[in-house]
Parts: C-alpha cells; sequence; structure tokens
C-alpha cells in the first residue's frame, strides 16, 4: 500500500553548489550518504513531511551523469513509501507496469527501493520505498 510521498528526487551536478538555494530558503541537509548501487551520492533535506533528494553522479557513466547530459539539473524521480516494496513491485508488474530490477535493492538510510520506468509510468520515474528496520538504518549510517 503507498502511504505518501518520501521524497523527490532532484539530479544535480554538485550536491555543495545545489545545497545553497535551499539553505538559503531556510532548509537544511539532515544526511549525504552514497548509494554504490546506484552510482550516486545523496544529499536529504527535510521538508514539512517529505524530504528533497539531491544526487550527485559518483561517476560519468552513472545514470543519474546519463540523465544530466540529456536532460540537465532537475526532477529525476517522485518517491513513494510503500509498507512492503516487494508485493507493491509484484502487483504492478501484475498489472503491466515496467518494474526496473529483478528484485529491490538498498537505497539511501537503508531503505529498500524499487523502480517503475517512465514508459509505463506517463513518463515520470518513480521510486517506490520501504523504509528500513532501525538496525539497517544503523548499518547505513556506519558505511558512510
Amino acid at each position: 500500500m503507498i502511504k505518501k510521498v518520501d521524497h523527490i528526487g532532484i539530479a544535480v551536478r554538485s550536491i555543495a553548489e545545489a545545497r545553497k538555494l535551499y539553505e538559503t530558503m531556510g532548509l537544511h541537509v539532515e544526511s549525504i550518504e552514497e548509494v554504490p548501487y546506484d552510482g550516486v551520492r545523496v544529499a536529504m533535506i527535510a521538508c514539512g513531511e517529505t524530504h528533497i533528494e539531491l544526487l550527485e553522479p559518483l561517476s560519468g557513466d552513472s545514470p543519474v551523469a546519463k540523465f544530466l547530459e540529456k536532460k540537465g539539473p532537475g526532477i529525476h524521480h517522485i518517491c513513494l513509501e510503500t509498507d512492503d516494496v516487494r508485493a507493491a513491485g509484484d502487483r504492478l508488474r501484475e498489472e503491466g507496469i515496467q518494474v526496473l530490477r529483478p528484485e529491490p535493492t538498498r537505497g539511501a538510510g537503508g531503505c529498500w527501493v524499487q523502480f517503475l520506468h517512465p514508459k509505463t509510468t506517463g513518463g515520470v520515474l518513480i521510486e517506490l520505498s520501504e523504509p528500513a528496520e532501525p538496525a539497517a538504518d544503523e548499518e547505513a549510517a556506519e558505511e558512510i
């Protein structure tokens, strides 16, 4: 079941540069971590009950680097929180939605994540995210 909008992912060339805008608006970066599986450095900025996630590529061949080359900085994806990312992905697959990964993977903060292809979601890359168990949060924080 989808519970809420968890965050909006924004592709940026530099977190150091991009965060200045949000800090000028009175927001602050809560955490920065690397997500090697996706080839990105992620900065999470709290904004009410949701977050803004700045995505900086770690290499020139990462998906976010390719996005920046093609489209420039801007909204990359919308993330929806679910209580069971695996079941949600399976259900959507059965309904004909193209799910990008065979299985959910670990994302920022240790969450389990899955992505839905924009070709089957009206042009929007949608990420599904299941919050990590508290122990996974601690492990993710230790890896940074």
